[in-house]
């Protein structure tokens, strides 16, 4: 399943999804691998780190262009199509897709060669506190498309004069040799949006925009997630050639002094971080998995959703979307130093990062933070550049959505003046017995001190390690005891303090991590243990604890 809705009517298409072959580069072994899947579900590659390659036979019916769509690769991928090399693409966690002209009738091969080593040439896969896993870990699709067809559409609400309005923006693309005019007519709610005579020259791409008032529909919001579905047809010669459906929501988002605001009114976020993992599927999490999560994580009140540390499965998104939970989705860069963003592809790697997570993500209402580079060199003044870059980045992209990044460089970072809500992290209680809100207020000082003056604040990470089942009354560390009372004294301060706009504990569930690298030694069963649930969404004693104070704080 590509996405939880029906988004063509008259575009064929074919979801790609089963068995293919595979088999690690080099070698003659030929098995067969699920996909969407990771190789390590597989008793021979628990561990493998390498190159190996997919493929897959496919049928095309008549004579016509084909797009293929990767919804995720680990880590980076090269596809060939009858042996002919047609896409490259680096970064597990963001969507790319690819156009074969005038592919003939009959049968055609498809090859994937998928990395996810580690090196210089990967400046955002590394040796982390999460797993990098290998292989097609997202569906894929194949279309059948016109020479012109709907690449992408954008709808940005707002409101004007007291009535809701929509900006739509719809960039089509021709992949034939002959410029050709176009008509396209969306469909929102009973109300039509026509743009004529479009024209669009060969091997070009053109966007264009119209904007329109929806008198009495419902605004969307947490209580009251209410989606609506954008029909947009593209008709050449008056025959409608070509279609895209999307969902929407109107809401708006801003910063109002020191409150984040849905559609005029603070919020006050309750949430988790949550990395794509499951015990026995890795970061190829299916449909029915991710809806455990989200209603375990709905049992407990949250609100919100960090999707740490890179975009997400757009299905989750799409969860989301239908169940009101407000996220912060950010880009693809964890705890790099300096050195980290000195690598030669770093600043490449993020900008298509970025460019890839909004344009594909743009129209989830759910979505309301743009984040970047969490917990990277803000302290120094290279890596304020990188940060000032990538912010200026999103404001091209997206206006209508305020930006954050979590810091953990506590009295040092030099960057809180660039985003529009200053974020940190802080573990009182777990790496250092300290006091709670005696740190708190050190930190609230700095913050506004150093550039966060009158910007909202989110506690973007909190919590402890606890390993489940583990249980002592002396309350030592890594007793689940010990988790709940440090998440309890955490939750309990930052809830109450007026300069705080949100919490995120850190994290929902435990995670794998990497063996490469130093971060196993500080990782008990090389898993981060701070979810409150274990990897296989068993919950731990701070469950009770987070269900409490969620519930009761309104």
């Amino acid at each position: 399943m590509i996405r939880l809705f029906e988004q063509h009517y008259i575009r064929r298409y074919k979801e790609l999804d089963g068995m293919w072959d595979f088999s690690p580069e080099g070698k003659e072994a030929c098995y067969q691998m699920p996909v969407p899947g990771c190789w390590e579900q597989h008793p021979d590659f628990y561990t493998y780190r390498g190159r190996g390659i997919y493929s897959k036979k496919i049928y095309v019916e008549d004579t016509s262009a084909v797009r293929l769509e990767f919804k995720g690769v680990s880590h980076t991928a090269d596809v060939y199509f009858d042996g002919e090399h047609v896409a490259h693409h680096y970064n597990a966690f963001t969507p790319f897709s690819t156009v074969i002209k005038r592919v003939k009738k009959g049968e055609h091969e498809i090859k994937v060669l998928v990395d996810n080593s580690f090196g210089e040439h990967s400046a955002l896969h590394l040796p982390n506190d999460y797993y990098t896993y290998g292989g097609i870990t997202r569906p894929v699709s194949m279309e059948r498309i016109s020479d012109i067809y709907i690449k992408n559409i954008h709808f940005t609400p707002y409101m004007e004069d007291g009535i809701w309005a929509g900006q739509l923006e719809a960039t089509l693309h021709n992949c034939s040799d002959e410029a050709a005019k176009v008509r396209l007519e969306s469909t929102l709610n009973g109300h039509k949006m026509i743009l004529d005579d479009i024209e669009v020259l060969g091997e070009t791409e053109v966007t264009v925009s119209i904007k329109q008032q929806f008198p009495n529909v419902t605004a969307w919001s947490n209580q009251n997630p209410k989606l609506y579905e954008l029909n947009t047809i593209l008709y050449r010669n008056e025959e409608p050639t070509d279609d895209l459906i999307e969902r929407v929501g109107f809401r708006t988002v801003k910063v109002e002094g020191k409150k984040i605001q849905v559609n005029g009114e603070a919020v006050f976020l309750k949430g988790f971080n949550r990395h794509e993992d499951y015990a026995v599927v890795g970061c190829a999490i299916p449909l029915q998995l991710m809806v455990q999560d989200m209603d375990i994580m709905q049992d407990m009140g949250v609100n919100a959703l960090r999707t740490c540390h890179y975009p997400n499965d757009e299905r989750f998104l799409d969860l989301c979307d239908e169940r009101g939970i407000l996220v912060w989705e950010e880009n693809h860069a964890r705890g790099l130093v300096l050195e980290d963003m000195l690598n030669p592809n770093f600043d490449k790697q993020c900008e298509d990062c970025i460019r890839e997570m909004i344009e594909n993500h743009y129209n989830h209402p759910s979505i309301i933070i743009w984040g970047i580079l969490n917990e990277c060199a803000s302290e120094t003044e290279e890596g304020r550049e990188k940060y000032k870059r990538q912010y200026e980045q999103i404001k091209e992209l997206d206006v209508s959505r305020p930006t954050t990044s979590a810091t953990c460089r506590h009295l040092t970072d030099i960057c809180l003046d660039l985003p529009d809500i200053v974020s940190f992290n802080m573990y009182s209680g777990w790496y250092k017995d300290v006091p709670v809100k005696e740190t708190n207020d050190e930190e609230i000082e700095w913050i506004k001190a150093s550039g966060g003056e009158g910007k909202p604040i989110i506690v973007s990470e909190l919590g402890a390690a606890a390993i489940y089942g583990y249980r002592d009354r002396s309350r030592c560390k890594w007793s689940e005891e010990r988790q709940s009372d440090i998440i309890e004294e955490n939750l309990m301060v930052y809830m109450n303090d007026e300069n705080i706009s949100g919490v995120f504990i850190w994290q929902f569930a435990d995670c794998r991590v990497t063996e490469e690298g130093e971060w196993f030694t500080t990782r008990a069963r090389c898993h981060n243990n701070k979810g409150v649930v274990d990897e296989y969404r068993r919950p731990k004693m701070a469950y009770d604890v987070v269900k409490k104070l969620f519930e009761a704080h309104r």
